[in-house]
């Protein structure tokens, strides 16, 4: 024989094909116990999303305070209603002023930051590095307590 022929001519062409049969139940090619692992794997990434979301929201990067008079603030978002604001930092007249844009949750602490738009107020906020999506806020910096100012014809009021 030579080689052609060999390639051409196979002892399996003479012998019956075997057919085969469907399995019952199932369809051919269906990948068997698939599902399972699938919503496994979305659970345990689900998981660790949530538990990082909750790590996050409880620990703050940093804590301070900040003065200066309320300009803007209003409530906003799609889904997630959040209270946004800006606060004018004042440091020098005649000096270009520097802006500090916040976002709280507490509707208390809103409620008081509106009663002083306008005004000089001290804002106590957190920082909040690591959260995923805007829903949280549109920014880093969660104010949590509004100390207002004296105005300038009131006497300041004893420490308590």
């Amino acid at each position: 024989m030579s080689q052609k022929r060999f390639l051409c001519y196979s002892h399996n062409m003479n012998q019956p094909s075997v057919m085969h049969r469907r399995p019952r139940g199932g369809a051919i090619g269906r990948p068997r116990g698939f599902l399972l692992p699938l919503l496994a794997v979305m659970l345990i990434a689900g998981v660790i999303v949530a538990g990082w979301c909750m790590l996050m929201w409880k620990w703050s990067y940093s804590d301070g305070e900040r003065a200066g008079v309320v300009q803007k603030f209003s409530r906003s978002g799609w889904l997630c209603k959040t209270w946004e604001g800006e606060l004018n930092m004042v440091v020098l007249p005649g000096a270009l002023p520097e802006k500090f844009f916040f976002t709280t949750w507490d509707d208390a602490v809103a409620a008081a930051i509106n009663r002083n738009v306008g005004r000089r107020v001290a804002l106590r906020y957190e920082e909040k590095v690591g959260l995923p999506g805007r829903c949280f806020g549109d920014t880093r910096f969660y104010v949590t307590k509004v100390s207002p100012f004296p105005d300038a014809g009131e006497a300041p009021s004893a420490p308590r």
